[in-house]
């Protein structure tokens, strides 16, 4: 039953997540498709995607990581920290799909989704305001079309 409940939630991209930095963005839009993916997987296809996820997040981590040495970011420690976190997170829930567990993949990917809103609020928001600041003498403009009213995770 609960495995049938978490197949039915999705995890959508909305303009309430960006920024204002567009590379950022972009690599923020890729990690809520991810998740999603993960989410809404087949069984068979379970340790595919979360493979998928865990390739785009060392990727998507190391590109900000490059970013707050580029631009000096003060917030550094605390922010990598996390980044390992989730990273240690994904590894450990692989081993656990790999010996049969595929059930893990899908409470990281619902635990990914709830965490992700919060961490761009309060550590990838500051670190796109200082690189813009940085790198072009102000803070951005961020223009929202279309934000949901309610969680971001949504039934299906």
């Amino acid at each position: 039953m609960a495995m049938a409940a978490l197949e039915t939630k999705t995890f959508a991209w909305h303009d309430g997540m960006l920024l204002g930095y567009a590379p950022m963005d972009a690599v923020h839009e890729e990690f809520v498709l991810q998740i999603d993916v993960l989410l809404r997987a087949p069984a068979p296809a379970i340790l595919d995607a979360l493979d998928a996820l865990a390739v785009h997040a060392r990727e998507h981590f190391s590109d900000e990581e490059a970013w707050m040495a580029e631009t000096d970011f003060p917030a550094r420690a605390c922010h990598v920290a996390e980044h390992a976190a989730v990273l240690t997170s994904i590894e450990g829930v692989r081993r656990r799909v790999a010996a049969g567990e595929a059930e893990a993949a899908r409470r990281l990917a619902r635990a990914l989704a709830d965490w992700f809103p919060g961490h761009a609020d309060y550590l990838d928001a500051p670190l796109a305001q200082w690189i813009c600041k940085r790198r072009l003498g102000g803070t951005p403009v961020v223009v929202r079309r279309r934000i949901p009213a309610s969680d971001p995770v949504v039934n299906a």
